[in-house]
C-alpha cells in the first residue's frame, strides 16, 4: 500500500506547472527544429526562427514561453492500491499547487481562468481550478501529466459525428482549413476517435500528451489502422500548405495523433483537438517517496538558431508620427519594426469600448493615428517592463473592427493569425492595415517593449489597456489597405507548390 501525502502532492503539481510554462518538452522542440531546416518558405521559416529562439531565451530566463500561460489541464491514473494522507481532496490539491504555480513570485504567471463563464466572467485571480481527469488503474503509484493549454488552440477545436461510412480524413482535410491560424501552427493534431461525443474529445485531448514520433513512424511503418490513419493524415495535412502562422509553408503539423475507442454502429464521433508552438506538457509519477523531480532539460539540446531583426530588409516605422497615409503604403507580406508608443487591447476592453461609444462615452484614451496591440501580458518580475506578450487571436475582434476604425481614429492593428471577412472589408474601407506578430514568441516579443503602462480599464486586468513604449518590435503586413491577406495567399501559393492537393479558388 502506498501513502501519497498532501505536501508532496501539492508540491509536484506546483512544480510541474512551473517547469512546463518556461520548458517546451524536447521532442517537440527538435522536431521544430528539423522543420525549421526543411522549411523553403522564407515567411514561414522567419516564423518558426522567431518560436525557436523565444523557447531558447525562457529556457535561459525561466519566463513563459507564451503570454497564454493556459488553462491547468491534469490527467491522474491513480493506482488501485494508493491511499492518501491529506485533508484536501484531489481536486483541492490540485487547485493549491495550480494556485502556487501561477502566484510564483520569481515567474509569475498569467491568471486567465474565468468563473461564471455564461456571465459576469469574472477572473479567478490564481488560474483555479483546474480542469483534472481522473482514471483508477491498477498499480500502487500515480501518474500525472500535467498541461497548460492555451486559449487560441482551444478555440480551434473541433467534434463531429459523422455516419459510419463517412471518411475521416476527408473531415480533416476539409476541417482544418476553417480552423485558420488562430491555434500557433506548426503543432499537433490530436484525434480522438469512437466512445461518445464527450469520450471523443478527450481521447483526442489526451493524444497530444503523447511523444512526438511520427518520423519513428515513418522510419518502420505502420503496424494497425491508426498508424495509417496518421501517415495518411500527416502527409495530407502539411499538403494543405497553411504552413508556420499560417503564412504559407511545408510544415503546419508536427505529428498527428489518434487514440480511438469503440462505438456505437449508428455513430462515428471524431474530435479533433490542436496543441499549438507553446505545446506545454510533463509526466511523472509519485511513488510516496517524497515529490516528483522534474530535471531540467539542457540548453545544448536546442536547435542552434538564433532570431534577429534583419534591418536591411525590414522598414522601421515611428508609431508617434505615422500617419494614415504612410499605413497606405505599406505592402502584404512587408516585415516591419515598429517604435514609439502604441495601445493595447483585447476582447473585453474592446466590447467596453463599443458600449461606451454606443452611449456616447468618452473614451479614456485617444485612439486617433495610433495602433493597437491585441495582447494580454503577463505581470513583470525584476526588472522587466512587462512580462511575455505575444499576440491573441485576431479574428476575436473582428466584430468590433468596423467600429474602432470608423468612430476612435484607429489606423492599424496588431495580433495573431489571419482576419475574417468582416474585418477585411472594414479595413479595406478605411484604407487601415493589420499587422502580424508572431504567436508563440511572447517572451521575444516583450524584450521589445521598452515601457509599459495601463492607461484605460485597470479593472479588466490583464486585459486593461496599456500604453507600450517599443522599440523594433518585429510584425508582418498580414493584410494591407486593399484588403489583400497573405494569410489566404500564401497557403494558397504552397499548397499548389506542393502539388498534392488541387487549390481550390474562391
Amino acid at each position: 500500500m502506498t501513502t501519497i501525502r498532501q505536501d508532496d502532492f501539492v508540491t509536484s503539481i506546483a512544480d510541474a506547472f512551473q517547469y512546463i510554462s518556461y520548458y517546451h518538452p524536447q521532442d517537440y522542440i527538435q522536431a521544430l527544429g528539423a522543420a525549421y531546416e526543411r522549411e523553403e518558405s522564407p515567411a514561414a521559416r522567419d516564423a518558426i526562427a522567431q518560436i525557436l529562439t523565444n523557447s531558447r531565451m525562457c529556457a535561459e530566463g525561466r519566463r513563459p514561453i507564451c503570454q497564454d500561460t493556459g488553462i491547468a489541464l491534469v490527467f491522474l491514473k491513480v493506482g488501485m492500491n494508493v491511499q492518501w494522507d491529506s485533508t484536501l481532496s484531489v481536486q483541492e490539491m490540485v487547485d493549491e499547487g495550480v494556485r502556487r504555480a501561477y502566484g510564483n513570485p520569481d515567474n509569475v504567471l498569467r491568471a486567465s481562468v474565468l468563473r461564471d463563464p455564461a456571465g459576469a466572467r469574472q477572473n479567478t485571480r490564481d488560474n483555479t481550478p483546474a480542469v483534472v481527469h481522473y482514471e483508477i488503474v491498477p498499480g500502487d503509484d500515480v501518474e500525472v501529466i500535467c498541461a497548460a493549454k492555451g486559449g487560441g488552440s482551444e478555440a480551434k477545436s473541433k467534434l463531429a459525428m459523422l455516419n459510419p461510412s463517412d471518411s475521416i480524413v476527408d473531415w480533416v482535410l476539409k476541417t482544418v482549413p476553417t480552423m485558420g491560424a488562430g491555434w500557433c501552427p506548426p503543432g499537433i493534431l490530436g484525434i480522438g476517435i469512437g466512445g461518445t461525443p464527450e469520450k471523443a474529445a478527450l481521447l483526442a485531448k489526451e493524444s497530444i500528451m503523447a511523444p512526438v514520433d511520427i518520423q519513428d513512424l515513418i522510419a518502420r511503418g505502420p503496424s494497425n489502422r491508426v498508424e495509417e490513419l496518421r501517415l495518411e493524415l500527416y502527409e495530407k495535412v502539411n499538403a494543405l500548405g497553411i504552413g508556420a502562422q499560417g503564412l504559407g509553408g511545408l510544415t503546419t503539423v508536427l505529428d498527428v495523433k489518434i487514440l480511438d475507442y469503440p462505438t456505437h454502429a449508428a455513430n462515428l464521433p471524431v474530435a479533433m483537438i490542436p496543441n499549438c508552438a507553446a505545446t506545454r506538457h510533463v509526466h511523472f509519477h509519485l511513488d510516496g517517496s517524497g515529490p516528483a523531480a522534474l530535471a531540467p532539460p539542457k540548453l545544448e539540446d536546442w536547435p542552434d538558431v538564433t532570431w534577429q531583426a534583419n534591418t536591411e530588409v525590414a522598414t522601421r516605422v515611428d508609431l508617434d508620427t505615422l500617419t494614415p497615409e504612410q499605413v497606405a503604403s505599406w505592402k502584404p507580406g512587408q516585415t516591419l519594426l515598429l517604435n514609439g508608443k502604441m495601445l493595447t487591447g483585447r476582447d473585453a476592453a474592446h466590447k467596453r469600448i463599443a458600449d461606451m461609444l454606443a452611449r456616447g462615452e468618452e473614451l479614456p484614451v485617444d485612439f486617433t493615428n495610433r495602433v493597437i496591440y491585441y495582447v494580454g501580458p503577463v505581470d513583470p518580475v525584476r526588472d522587466e517592463a512587462v512580462g511575455p506578450a505575444g499576440p491573441t487571436t485576431a479574428t476575436r475582434m473582428d466584430k468590433f473592427t468596423e467600429t474602432m476604425l470608423s468612430q476612435t481614429g484607429l489606423i492599424a492593428m496588431v495580433g495573431k493569425a489571419e482576419r475574417g471577412p468582416e474585418a477585411i472589408a472594414a479595413i479595406r474601407a478605411h484604407g487601415s492595415a493589420y499587422l502580424m506578430a508572431v504567436g508563440g514568441a511572447a517572451y521575444l516579443v516583450s524584450k521589445a517593449i521598452r515601457s509599459a503602462k495601463v492607461v484605460g480599464f485597470e479593472d479588466l486586468g490583464m486585459e486593461a489597456i496599456y500604453e507600450f513604449e517599443v522599440a523594433d518590435m518585429p510584425v508582418t503586413v498580414a493584410v494591407d489597405a486593399q484588403g489583400e491577406s497573405v494569410h489566404q495567399t500564401g497557403p494558397r501559393e504552397w499548397q499548389a507548390r506542393i502539388g498534392k492537393i488541387p487549390v481550390v479558388t474562391a
